[in-house]
């Protein structure tokens, strides 16, 4: 009896097994018709029935589009840029304001009521802790909106548009579509954008990517742009038309950056980086809404903070070499004026002068403390009174008028304005940028090349500008 119950029960379960298998069974392959009739409604049209509706592919006609795809693409670019630039104003004028208009007196007072002597104090509060006040109010808010931006466009689907139209223009410079998307992060941040690079398999491909990221205008160098442009390009027109012609110059600037990408990528490929420009399969992802909370930790965390911290590293021991060029003399005068003078000529020859080529050495470790550097060394090398606080001590001017002013009592001309933007686009990385590639090479030669060229062609371009505008002006 025991037996037979046994078999019974095992007969059921064999039955219902069997029953659950095919359901399921049946429900897979329900399944597997159901995505392939949805697939083939969207991908299919019956000659006999009206054409559907397909977002996907309206919007890919329109931003792959041969006539459209790059005038789209340079308008996104050109809002991202300007809500980063007007977007970061505010922000920036008030972390500038609490941190070298308030923390920093406040510093100096509780050194002084410590006791602490005034080269201590100098070298610390005017020196170290006002690079890093100036790096952070001048690159935190441009980052914290730009790369939230940018993963946006990211995960809506946009990018991968973008290098698909751009991958015919590398892949005639001998280089991978993917590395417009790399240099597209660099205007970012080029430290981000060469860890972008990671998105390219062909270490040959990778390798110029990260060594032509530099030429793409990090946030760092945007203000810089912007005030010499709004001081020499914007004063040629009416009131009216200057910011015009202001944005007009900062754009050129950027799209030659992207020109001389293409033109050094060229290059490498075919010397010292000889090979064919790999081929790639690039899979359009559909568009879909992005993931708010995943584009801020990604943007902001991954991003924001870590370039932001490496960046405070770097200028903290700028800082202070700053302060001690300014205030150890030699004779009557400072190792900052005796650099100033003896690399003048050199300096005017290539359009610029010894200011700006100190102010560039010195603050290697951020291009965002380049203007308070510029300004200090000027009031320093002309003996301006009234302007500053002092030797060593880093500032900005609220009015463009009023930094104009400084700088034509340096000697500057339309000339020294327009080779300094030039300049500002073509010179060596800043030291974050050139530790990330390292760490990206794990290459000492490679890392050379990579600040070695921009560098070269900067003092070369200058150059040339220079004769040919005194040939011209003659």
């Amino acid at each position: 009896m025991k037996t037979t119950n046994k078999e019974s029960i095992l007969s059921a379960a064999n039955t219902l097994r069997w029953e659950i298998g095919e359901h399921i069974h049946d429900s897979l392959v329900e399944s597997i018709y159901a995505d392939a009739n949805q697939i083939a409604s969207r991908a299919v049209t019956v000659p006999t029935e009206k054409p559907r509706f397909n977002f996907d592919k309206r919007l890919d006609k329109l931003i792959t589009s041969r006539w459209f795809g790059f005038p789209l693409m340079f308008l996104l670019l050109a809002i991202v840029f300007w809500l980063t630039v007007e977007g970061a104003n505010v922000p920036s004028a008030m972390i500038a304001t609490f941190l070298v208009d308030t923390i920093h007196p406040w510093l100096k007072g509780l050194f002084t009521m410590v006791g602490s002597p005034w080269w201590l104090t100098g070298l610390l509060v005017d020196g170290v802790w006002l690079a890093m006040a100036w790096v952070i109010s001048v690159m935190l808010p441009p980052m914290a909106i730009f790369f939230p931006l940018f993963t946006l466009l990211e995960d809506f689907g946009y990018l991968p548009r973008v290098a698909f139209n751009m991958d015919s223009l590398f892949r005639k410079a001998g280089a991978h579509g993917k590395q417009s998307l790399s240099m597209t992060m660099g205007f970012g941040c080029n430290a981000a954008g060469v860890v972008a690079t990671r998105i390219i398999d062909s270490p040959r491909e990778r390798l110029i990517a990260i060594i032509t990221n530099n030429f793409s205008l990090c946030n760092g160098r945007w203000p810089t742009q912007i005030l010499i442009a709004s001081i020499f390009f914007g004063a040629l027109v009416p009131a009216h038309l200057a910011g015009f012609v202001t944005a007009g110059a900062v754009v050129g600037v950027a799209m030659l950056g992207i020109f001389f990408t293409l033109v050094v990528s060229w290059g490498l490929s075919k010397t010292v980086l000889k090979g064919e420009a790999s081929a790639f399969s690039l899979e359009l992802p559909p568009y879909r809404p992005p993931q708010l909370w995943q584009t801020l930790y990604t943007s902001l965390i991954d991003r924001t903070a870590i370039v932001l911290w490496r960046a405070i590293i770097f200028a903290a021991p700028a800082g202070a070499v700053i302060w001690l060029v300014s205030n150890i003399h030699i004779g009557e005068l400072s190792v900052a004026e005796h650099f100033i003078n003896w690399s003048n000529p050199f300096g005017i020859l290539l359009g610029i002068n010894g200011v700006i080529l100190l102010a560039y050495i010195i603050a290697i470790p951020a291009n965002e403390i380049v203007i308070p550097t510029v300004l200090m060394l000027t009031v320093i090398s002309t003996k301006l009174t009234g302007v500053g606080d002092g030797a060593g001590v880093m500032f900005e001017l609220d009015e463009a008028t009023a930094v104009a002013d400084v700088l034509r009592a340096g000697g500057w001309t339309f000339l020294t304005g327009l080779n300094l933007m030039l300049f500002s686009l073509l010179h060596n990385p800043c030291s974050t940028t050139i530790y990330t590639i390292y760490k990206e090479t794990k290459s000492v030669k490679w890392t050379t090349v990579a600040t070695v060229i921009p560098t070269v062609m900067g003092l070369v371009i200058c150059f040339l500008v220079a004769q040919v505008w005194r040939l011209i002006t003659f």
